[in-house]
């Protein structure tokens, strides 16, 4: 059984800074591509970003490169996101997940293990 525990959502000004970060217990995390996705209230939830298991490989969606940054600590099974510059469009709740693969993809579909998910809210 697989759990991942996300925080570090909250509440932030546009232009200001966060970190998510997401615990993994129950499977060998550093085996696997982990991303984040956010959905926004009404909309359908989109990719933002994925790391490879090794760390070296990562995509962001347009609309985030550089700002975002995804990064992983294998040896404590934690992923991190640091967003910076955050806009009110970012505005969404995120969510870690965990892939089916060693490479990323930023089809939900390949991820078969989610997060409860944090709120991020960002104000003009």
């Amino acid at each position: 059984q697989v759990q991942l525990v996300e925080s570090g959502g909250g509440l932030v000004q546009a232009g200001g800074s966060l970190r998510l970060s997401c615990g993994s217990s129950g499977r060998t995390f550093s085996s696997y591509a982990m991303g984040w996705f956010r959905q926004a209230s009404g909309k359908n939830r989109e990719f933002v970003t994925y790391i490879g298991w090794d760390g070296k490989n990562t995509q962001y969606t347009t609309s985030v490169k550089g700002r975002f940054t995804i990064s992983r600590d294998n040896a404590k099974n934690l992923l991190f996101l640091q967003m910076n510059s955050l806009k009110p469009e970012d505005t969404a709740v995120y969510y870690c997940a965990l892939s089916q693969y060693a490479y990323g993809s930023p089809n939900s579909d390949d991820y078969n293990y989610w997060g409860q998910g944090t709120q991020v809210t960002v104000y003009p």
